[in-house]
């Protein structure tokens, strides 16, 4: 066999069929985010190239807090006290009062009796659901169809049975849940919040169906945490079903800034997957001062409702400008906007539009991220972010992507009332 030849035809094939990925450099400063600078190559001199003022619109770090001044200023004390490294896996030396500290923050902040930090919540997600699964005999797996690729490749890795029904559909998925015998092994797993189109879980009906068909449930909390819920602790919390959840999966590297993930529930199930998890017992453990970072993060974060009420608010300002215009979007209540452009092709060259036009930063999304066909920008807006930024942006989009009317500027009471809350937040903080 030729595999030189074969790995280079796969990456062609991907490439011919439009689902190549290039990677933006960007700088993101703290000072001058959203505006950035991007460093690009020009393909025919391969010679560098930066364009300044960039503003991203697709950044995770939700709440800003990788800018956080209390955040980074503990990182660094942290280096200069214990050095970069932890220095073994959790079980050889690098478990620190660290570590400990930030699984003991976490439990409490989703009101559990534990948690376990792993290098990052895709570990966590695949790790945790493979040993779950490999471990309970006959368990019958049922996964929402548009789950994390972490989850997937967790129950895939394991060999177990797994039934898939339709998005947040509940009907299809007691349904399904009724097709199994009720003593047999049954674990529900899906996500609070779908991060490629925006939608919400009502979490505490997916409870109540674990209950009437003995199942267990796995909860993928990663793009609420920090963002819902009382003092941000997720949309399990908002509903009023923390408590209830078997294990909640978290990350560290979102609305928290930094890096990292996590599970947390009942103290038995925590000392499972703590006892029988490779992606965990063989994996040099997070940095010290990463750790520290996120329980700071976390502490503030937790304190930081006008942060919260902010992005959302701004969400729909955003919301607003593009019904206006008739820009099509996938509607939520979430702060996540992905605006859906179908194909692969439509959605790199209006994203270069974008750059190259107006300097904006918007990453293309397409297959295997999201289905074949239903290709998007998605936009998510920060703190930082004003509302000049939005009008801005609404305004590119319409004319990057043909729309032929301008942005409303007649309609104010949105925008004063809007401008009249931002200003509060600011003082209140």
């Amino acid at each position: 066999m030729n595999y030189k030849n074969f790995f280079k035809s796969k990456v062609q094939s991907f490439k011919n069929e439009g689902y190549y990925r290039k990677f933006l450099p960007v700088k993101r400063s703290r000072s001058t985010f959203p505006f950035t600078q991007v460093e690009l190559i020009d393909e025919k001199s391969n010679s560098p190239a930066k364009l300044e003022n960039v503003k991203i619109w697709c950044t995770n770090d939700y709440l800003n807090m990788s800018h956080n001044d209390e955040v980074v200023e503990t990182m660094i004390s942290t280096i200069k006290e214990v050095g970069t490294g932890s220095g073994g896996t959790r079980n050889i030396s690098g478990t620190t009062s660290y570590h400990v500290g930030l699984e003991k923050k976490l439990a409490q902040y989703h009101d559990r009796e534990s948690a376990l930090i792993f290098n990052s919540a895709y570990l966590a997600n695949q790790s945790s659901l493979w040993t779950i699964c490999k471990k309970i005999n006959g368990l019958q797996v049922f996964s929402d169809e548009l789950n994390h690729a972490s989850l997937i490749q967790g129950i895939k890795n394991s060999g177990a049975p797994c039934t898939i029904f339709k998005h947040n559909d509940l009907d299809d998925l007691e349904e399904k849940l009724k097709s199994i015998e009720f003593k047999t092994p049954k674990l529900i797993v899906f996500e609070s919040l779908y991060s490629m189109d925006g939608t919400i879980t009502n979490v505490a009906e997916y409870v109540r169906l674990a209950k009437k068909y003995n199942a267990l449930t796995y909860l993928d909390e990663v793009h609420a945490v920090g963002l819902y819920g009382e003092r941000g602790s997720g949309i399990a919390n908002k509903y009023g079903v923390s408590k209830e959840i078997d294990i909640i999966n978290g990350t560290l590297a979102k609305a928290f800034g930094q890096i990292g993930g996590y599970v947390a529930g009942d103290k038995y199930i925590i000392e499972f997957i703590r006892s029988f998890t490779p992606g965990f017992i063989f994996t040099t453990s997070l940095m010290p001062s990463v750790v520290a970072a996120c329980k700071k993060s976390i502490e503030i974060v937790e304190q930081s409702h006008h942060l919260r009420s902010e992005v959302l608010e701004k969400a729909a300002y955003l919301k607003k400008n593009l019904d206006n215009l008739g820009i099509n979007y996938i509607k939520g209540d979430s702060h996540i906007i992905p605006i859906i452009v179908n194909t692969a092709e439509k959605a790199q060259l209006f994203s270069q539009k974008l750059l190259d036009i107006h300097n904006i930063y918007t990453q293309p999304i397409f297959y295997p991220t999201v289905p074949k066909g239903s290709a998007r920008l998605r936009i998510t807006i920060t703190p930082k972010h004003s509302l000049l930024d939005i009008d801005h942006l609404v305004d590119s989009l319409s004319k990057v992507l043909g729309n032929k009317k301008t942005v409303h500027k007649k309609d104010k009471k949105l925008s004063n009332s809007l401008f009249s809350r931002l200003n509060a937040f600011k003082t209140a903080s």
